[in-house]
């Protein structure tokens, strides 16, 4: 089998332990918010209809019109940006290091790594009921390296993540040590 790398700078023979991204309800979170604006000019043009005169003129109509589709347009772009952020956001977890990669805007992208040998502490964070109850939440990883902390955002099952990164690092720290 050829080899395939999954991210920039991935060895032949560094092995994948973990690809996550965020939890799935921080994608429903999105669809949710962006379907229900999709209904306010709905409700504008209930209470405009009824309140002003705005209709009665002779561009009235063409101009709400405009407006609406400058509205759809906005916020099909701010939702398409927002999925892009989401989708895009990948945290990569292999036998030797850590990979961030981050989506930063739609024409930029940060990518950050940190060897398993350099960690000194995770910590795993769940806050809030919704949180809670779907079993996401945060975990930084804390390094002797130049970018001191690692933040995996609203990532699934924190507490099993961070127990892997620490088995991981106490093996790699054996590996070391023994060399």
């Amino acid at each position: 089998m050829p080899y395939q790398t999954l991210f920039p700078g991935q060895e032949s023979d560094e092995k994948i332990i973990m690809i996550l991204r965020r939890h799935g309800w921080i994608l429903f979170k999105i669809i949710f918010i962006y379907g229900l604006l999709m209904f306010l000019p709905f409700f504008f043009q209930a209470v405009l209809q009824n309140s002003s005169t705005i209709f009665e003129t002779e561009f009235g109509p063409a101009l709400y019109k405009l407006c609406v589709s400058i509205y759809y347009l906005a916020l099909i772009t701010f939702f398409f940006r927002a999925w892009l952020d989401y989708y895009l956001d990948i945290w990569v977890i292999t036998d030797e290091r850590i990979v961030n990669i981050e989506q930063k805007g739609l024409f930029s992208r940060e990518i950050s790594t940190q060897q398993l040998y350099r960690i000194q502490d995770v910590t795993a964070e769940v806050k809030g009921v919704i949180a809670t109850f779907f079993h996401f939440g945060n975990v930084y990883v804390q390094t002797a390296g130049e970018e001191q902390r690692f933040i995996f955002k609203q990532i699934p099952d924190p507490y099993h993540v961070t127990k892997k990164i620490m088995e991981l690092v106490d093996w790699k720290k054996k590996i070391l040590g023994n060399m």
